[in-house]
């Protein structure tokens, strides 16, 4: 089956020139519109399924957002046909759930890497191979955090596919599987929980193109379990700036 007809791509609705080589990520396509008012002149390009791009300009460069939904598979076929229409570098920006004691409702996490416990990269790369950040994205977000005063945090995320298993795992038939391995993450120091990185770290280490996460943190389940303040923050402002001045220090390095 022919997937991108007349050079269209089947799922984005985008061709090649449509979107800048910097492509940020957000999950939500209510995200976008909100994303691409930081851009110069941005226009809506496509609006298909969830995938919502908008493309615009910062510092005179084309760049451009889009939407990927929730969760590895949707995240993949974004990354596969945005490469297709020549994007090169990727943030993701999105939300997550603090694991890490030290990591708090408000602030910022920057993924170094991602546990694989989705299904989505396990049809990419053997579960051997490291779902790994680009190491020039992921110091382009720190030092756009420590430029903006943002209280941030670097380090491993876990990626899973069910919501509900993260946050209700004894309701769960396996919970005796998530529970055990919710237990060795945080003993290894994981900092949040996720959806979409380690799927898309696989995919564009499979692609050869750079791609990097940082997070706004909601709220921390294990900091509510001990008892201790557990501030919830929904505002994604934080964790956008942070990418938009990302890209920028990125773009003046070329």
């Amino acid at each position: 089956m022919k997937y991108a007809e007349d050079g269209l791509q089947y799922h984005i609705n985008l061709r090649a020139g449509d979107v800048g080589e910097y492509v940020i990520l957000p999950g939500d396509p209510k995200r976008c519109k909100k994303i691409a008012q930081y851009f110069d002149d941005p226009k809506l390009i496509a609006d298909n399924r969830e995938y919502v791009t908008y493309t615009g300009y910062l510092n005179g460069v084309k760049v451009s957002v889009t939407s990927t939904g929730i969760g590895g598979p949707s995240a993949a076929i974004a990354l596969e046909e945005l490469v297709k229409a020549g994007a090169k570098y990727f943030i993701r920006v999105g939300t997550c759930g603090g694991m890490d004691i030290d990591v708090k409702g408000g602030d910022v996490v920057i993924a170094t890497g991602a546990i694989r416990m989705e299904g989505t990269s396990k049809e990419y790369a053997p579960i051997e191979f490291p779902a790994v950040a680009d190491i020039d994205i992921v110091n382009a977000l720190v030092n756009s955090a420590k430029k903006l005063g943002f209280n941030y945090h670097t380090g491993v995320v876990e990626c899973k596919d069910s919501f509900y298993g993260q946050h209700e795992p004894e309701k769960m038939p396996v919970s005796y599987e998530l529970m055990n391995k919710w237990n060795a993450w945080l003993k290894l120091g994981c900092k949040a929980s996720e959806m979409e990185s380690a799927a898309l770290f696989i995919v564009g280490s499979y692609l050869k193109v750079k791609v990097g996460s940082v997070f706004l943190v909601v709220a921390n389940q294990e900091r509510e379990k001990q008892g201790l303040d557990n501030p919830v923050v929904h505002d994604t402002d934080g964790a956008i700036k942070v990418a938009i001045q990302a890209v920028k220090v990125l773009l003046g390095k070329l």
